[in-house]
């Protein structure tokens, strides 16, 4: 019986050891990605500013520059090969406005419908005129002056008192 508990554990830590891990990948650019060589490195780095570029054997390359203002700024782009054999490659800035990436291969927003665009001219319009909208309750911007609101909570109260009151579950 110690025997086989010996040789089952065996077993498990040989077949534990074979399995591949996650990030061994059977995609076709994985094996391209394991062995790549580097082509060319070229780095430069001051006090107040970096930039550096390089390129690999399996078609990745990149290149970024930056400089310190009020933060870092920097620009830069890269490119690699899909799985597909199509050459994706992305452009960047950062900074202040945050990191903006462009690449012909990202998606695109919907237009937005033309109820919506009307709706923003509008505002434009009402916010010029002085009208602002900050999404609060007045009576006075319905017309009635706030005279509806005693015959609102004479209703309200009519309603509850219809709705009879509802005992709690005894047990």
């Amino acid at each position: 019986m110690q025997l086989f508990i010996v040789a089952t554990a065996l077993f498990g830590i040989a077949a534990a050891a074979y399995a591949p891990y996650p990030e061994q990948s059977n995609r076709p650019q994985a094996a391209l990605e394991r062995t790549a060589r580097i082509l060319a490195l070229d780095s430069d780095v001051k006090e107040d500013s970096y930039r550096y570029n390089f390129e690999t054997e399996n078609g990745i390359k990149a290149e970024e520059q930056g400089r310190e203002a009020d933060g870092i700024e920097n620009q830069g782009s890269f490119q690699y090969v899909g799985d597909d054999g199509q050459i994706y490659a992305v452009s960047y800035n950062s900074g202040q406005g945050g990191f903006q990436p462009v690449g012909a291969h990202f998606p695109t927003p919907p237009p937005t419908p033309e109820a919506i665009l009307k709706a923003l001219e509008q505002n434009a319009r009402d916010e010029a005129a002085g009208i602002i909208d900050d999404g609060s309750y007045s009576p006075g911007k319905y017309g009635d002056g706030g005279a509806a609101a005693p015959f609102a909570q004479q209703n309200n109260a009519r309603a509850q008192a219809s709705a009879g009151f509802r005992q709690p579950y005894k047990f």
